[in-house]
């Protein structure tokens, strides 16, 4: 990734912490050399694995043929109530009904994709695309390849490469997820959770030291308690206070464990708390979602095609079917803000109902640039074992 710092547009009324703005992104534009639409029955699977744009590959109908041709995409860690995946899967399987969309590890990490990229190269089950967190991916680059969507322009310049090695897609809000029936006050900032009324209810999804979201509960922590983006100890002193308290508990967080009660309060994105609520997509419909009071914590996800993808045109397809304006207005819908937004506002084809659920335009969210992320990755990977908190 680009070494200089990342920052959030202006026109999002985001303000990320120390933020630099990339140097301006190139148009995604195509080979000189790209086949003509009629060749597309020549394109081979190499080809197609070294495009850099639809353009570059005779165009998007040249494109959808050779994936569909390839009949498969793998996807990695995309669990059907995250971020509207659900729905986002099943639009593109009926867009594109000759490709089977097999999703892998639902519940797995940020770690968990690049562990697959490495351990399944070469074999028809490696990962096409990624859905990825930023320190994850500074600390494996190669696993990502350049490829740019059509809509390339529409994604503002500080959220993506210039090379087009990832993009972001969306992000949402550190939030805490409560069950109403169990937990009466509902709470109203992060040292809330201090409380005995939540002895035994207080879980995250997975490790910080393997998962994105994970680690910014830690930062979120952090800067509620007088730490910052480059000083995360105060968030893992206050997940050992909160384990010493009673009321941080092991058990991984997911879906299942809100409906059987096992974890009655979580931290975690907003739009997984709104979609564990979602009645309509299983979730609990007791399971309530605060925006804590004090700083806000955002992140936006990654988005990239595999270096080693197993399906390269489908790979490459389905990253053209999320950029698209019905796909971004999916993510928001669930709660997540799509990286189209400002675009999308400014050409009138965001959804305002939408925007509305997600609870409107979000402001003063503070994000981590590329080098506190990596920091912040390297530190929690001796610290949060070191204070007891397991790995």
């Amino acid at each position: 990734m680009n070494s200089k710092l990342r920052r959030v547009a202006s026109g999002l009324a985001l303000v990320a912490a120390a933020a630099i703005a990339l140097t301006a992104c190139s148009s995604g534009s195509g080979s000189s050399a790209a086949p003509k639409a009629k060749d597309c029955k020549t394109l081979t699977t190499a080809q197609a694995s070294k495009a850099t744009s639809a353009a570059a590959f005779g165009g998007l109908d040249c494109l959808a043929a050779a994936a569909e041709k390839e009949g498969h995409l793998n996807v990695i860690t995309l669990p059907p109530s995250w971020a509207n995946y659900g729905e986002i899967i099943a639009g593109f399987e009926k867009k594109y009904p000759q490709i089977k969309i097999n999703s892998e590890n639902p519940n797995g990490s940020s770690q968990d994709e690049a562990d697959a990229a490495h351990n399944d190269k070469g074999q028809s089950t490696a990962p096409d695309v990624f859905d990825i967190g930023t320190s994850v991916l500074e600390a494996n680059k190669d696993i990502v390849t350049p490829y740019k969507v059509q809509n390339w322009n529409d994604i503002p310049a500080d959220f993506k490469d210039p090379d087009g090695n990832w993009y972001y897609d969306y992000t949402g809000v550190m939030s805490i997820g409560y069950d109403s029936s169990k937990i009466k006050t509902a709470p109203k900032s992060l040292n809330d959770l201090l409380s005995p009324e939540y002895k035994n209810a207080v879980a995250i999804k997975m490790s910080p030291v393997k998962a994105n979201e994970a680690l910014m509960s830690v930062v979120l922590a952090a800067l509620n308690n007088g730490g910052s983006a480059d000083n995360l100890q105060p968030g893992v002193d206050w997940f050992a206070k909160l384990k010493k308290a009673g009321n941080f508990i092991p058990t991984v967080a997911s879906q299942a464990t809100v409906n059987n009660g096992e974890t009655p309060a979580v931290i975690q994105w907003s739009f997984n708390n709104v979609g564990w609520g979602d009645a309509s997509q299983g979730g609990n419909p007791n399971f309530k979602t605060v925006i804590p009071t004090g700083a806000a914590v955002g992140s936006y996800y990654n988005q990239a095609v595999a270096s080693g993808a197993a399906n390269p045109a489908a790979a490459r397809l389905w990253e053209e079917y999320l950029y698209t304006p019905q796909v971004q207005n999916e993510y928001l819908a669930a709660g997540a803000f799509p990286a189209e937004l400002t675009t999308m506002q400014k050409n009138g084809t965001l959804d305002k109902s939408a925007l509305a659920k997600a609870g409107g335009l979000p402001s003063q969210i503070t994000l981590l640039t590329d080098a506190q992320a990596t920091a912040a990755g390297t530190f929690i990977t001796t610290a949060w074992p070191k204070a007891g908190m397991g790995d």
